[in-house]
């Protein structure tokens, strides 16, 4: 039975690359035809125009042709409720995202699609209802309201602190595969094999579309994309959540710390600087890399593949761990976090000025790739 179920979940993932890798080029020509083009702008990175946005519904699209692979032929994989409320939630948070990707919303209206979105999953059994003390793991109840405060800010931020991160080249669609593999490995050690259907669904569709968005980049993932993943990512780690104690759940919080930390500098950043959370600066990891590299998009985009690789690395170890060990492990990662992220000068970019902005060495390489097809 495990072999069986093995080489069906290899199948789903096969089959979500290969629909996502012939999707992409179908959804770039949509893209153009509507007029879902990337416009350059003083806060972005790109500067090759008319680069289509909707990229996100070739991964979409794979995803969800590898999930009903595994749901059609592995009954052990099925979590009727929280599955649909997992598509139904997506492709609310899609929508919303090929929206603004061809008309513009303001953020507030976004926000509020995620909140739908969100109600969605909590309504359909994601929640986060309890609080385990890893030493004498005594159990603590959250009250309804509380668990669904509690887990709709996780959906939020999650969502959104991937939709942050895409920014350069190939960055939001590289990051997701190595966090969301990730996943799949913890839920597999737990025995969720439907978190694992859901994560090797989206690995797959994400690798059949990351050739065509890695840099130079000739097409991008868009708000359709990154808000429809960042959204799968938050449930995924939530999936597994259902199987195990809450300190465990930290786990996929240090998996998706990349993200994570980025939109917390971020906030932080704004607040000390008096401006609004929601307005846009060009202080992210990404802008500030890509500043130290003089433009040039892959070695900024693998340094950030490869941090997010150690914490993955640093995650799957300390699932192993238990008692007093998860307490010293944990201080000791957020200490070396903290002062790596202020060597890098992360921390302090509250008060320095933005990075210059540089011009993209892959710039004239796609430049005629963009105007013609895929």
């Amino acid at each position: 039975m495990a072999t069986v179920r093995a080489v069906w979940l290899l199948l789903a993932f096969a089959g979500a690359a290969l629909v996502s890798a012939l999707a992409t080029p179908i959804a770039a020509r949509v893209a153009r035809a509507i007029g879902a083009v990337d416009r350059p702008n003083a806060r972005k990175v790109n500067r090759r125009p008319d680069i289509p946005l909707l990229g996100g519904l070739a991964v979409a699209f794979g995803f969800t042709v590898g999930l009903s692979i595994a749901l059609l032929f592995l009954q052990d994989v099925s979590n009727g409720p929280r599955i649909e409320g997992l598509l139904t939630g997506g492709f609310v948070v899609l929508g919303l995202g090929a929206f603004d990707d061809r008309f513009e919303l303001s953020p507030r209206t976004k926000l509020l699609g995620q909140f739908l979105a969100a109600a969605i999953a909590i309504h359909a059994g994601f929640q986060i209802n309890h609080v385990t003390d890893p030493v004498t793991h005594t159990v603590l109840q959250f009250s309804p309201i509380v668990a669904w405060i509690v887990t709709l800010g996780w959906i939020i931020i999650v969502t959104n602190s991937v939709n942050l991160i895409d920014g350069l080249d190939g960055l939001c669609a590289g990051v997701s595969a190595i966090i969301a593999l990730t996943l799949v490995a913890i839920a597999w050690q737990n025995g969720a094999f439907g978190a694992v259907a859901v994560g090797l669904a989206l690995v797959g569709a994400l690798l059949g579309f990351l050739p065509f968005n890695f840099p130079p980049a000739r097409v991008f993932v868009g708000d359709t994309g990154a808000l429809f993943i960042g959204y799968v990512l938050a449930l995924l780690a939530l999936e597994g959540y259902q199987r195990i104690t809450v300190i465990t759940f930290l786990v996929p919080l240090l998996a998706l710390a990349v993200p994570l930390l980025d939109t917390g500098l971020s906030i932080v950043r704004r607040i000390r600087r008096g401006a609004g959370i929601l307005q846009a600066d060009r202080l992210h990891m990404h802008h500030r890399l890509l500043s130290e590299y003089r433009g040039a998009h892959r070695p900024a985009v693998l340094s950030i593949y490869f941090l997010t690789a150690c914490f993955c690395v640093i995650a799957l170890s300390f699932a192993r761990l238990h008692g007093y060990a998860v307490i010293v492990f944990l201080i000791v990662v957020l200490l070396l976090t903290i002062r790596f992220l202020r060597n890098l000068g992360f921390i302090d970019a509250a008060d320095a000025d933005e990075p210059p902005e540089v011009a993209s060495r892959g710039a004239e390489q796609v430049e005629t790739v963009a105007k013609g097809e895929l």
